[in-house]
């Protein structure tokens, strides 16, 4: 089955074959979770802040930039759409009013169950057909990857 926006990547001869699988991959992976979140109301990437807020309780914007490794600007667009449907509440920090600190609401903390959810049934779309050794197996492969590109650096 073809993806739709598969082929706006230049050509695989041209980009390397592993590395066009992986674009394609991840690209197809983040349209099926998008559909799954859409479900509940949340957009890419939200559902991984609101646990992060969950997991580690009140914590200022600019930590939430350090920590989750997203622009700024992103952070920003993220929290307020969060913030106008009531999942986080931000405020200044009483220690330094310069400061804003970011909290998941209980209505996010709610939306918790669902998120973990939409996540089980993404891995269960993307692993369909795979035996738990496929499973282990491109767990350690992707594992290798990640930290072979993580050694990338930029000039």
């Amino acid at each position: 089955m073809k993806v739709p926006g598969s082929d706006i990547c230049d050509s695989e001869a041209r980009v390397g074959g592993v590395g066009h699988a992986l674009f394609r991959v991840a690209r197809a992976h983040r349209a099926a979770a998008a559909r799954l979140l859409r479900e509940i109301g949340l957009h890419p990437g939200q559902e991984i802040m609101l646990g992060h807020l969950a997991d580690n309780g009140e914590t200022r914007q600019s930590r939430l930039v350090a920590e989750l490794g997203i622009d700024p600007s992103t952070v920003t667009k993220m929290l307020q759409r969060l913030e106008r449907t009531g999942l986080v509440e931000r405020r200044s920090d009483p220690a330094d009013k310069r400061v804003t600190v970011v909290a998941v609401t209980d209505e996010g903390k709610d939306l918790l169950g669902q998120i973990e959810d939409r996540w089980r049934r993404l891995d269960a779309i993307t692993c369909a057909g795979f035996t738990p050794e496929d499973r282990d197996d491109l767990r350690r492969i992707l594992s290798r990857l990640e930290a072979n590109l993580a050694t990338c650096e930029t000039d």
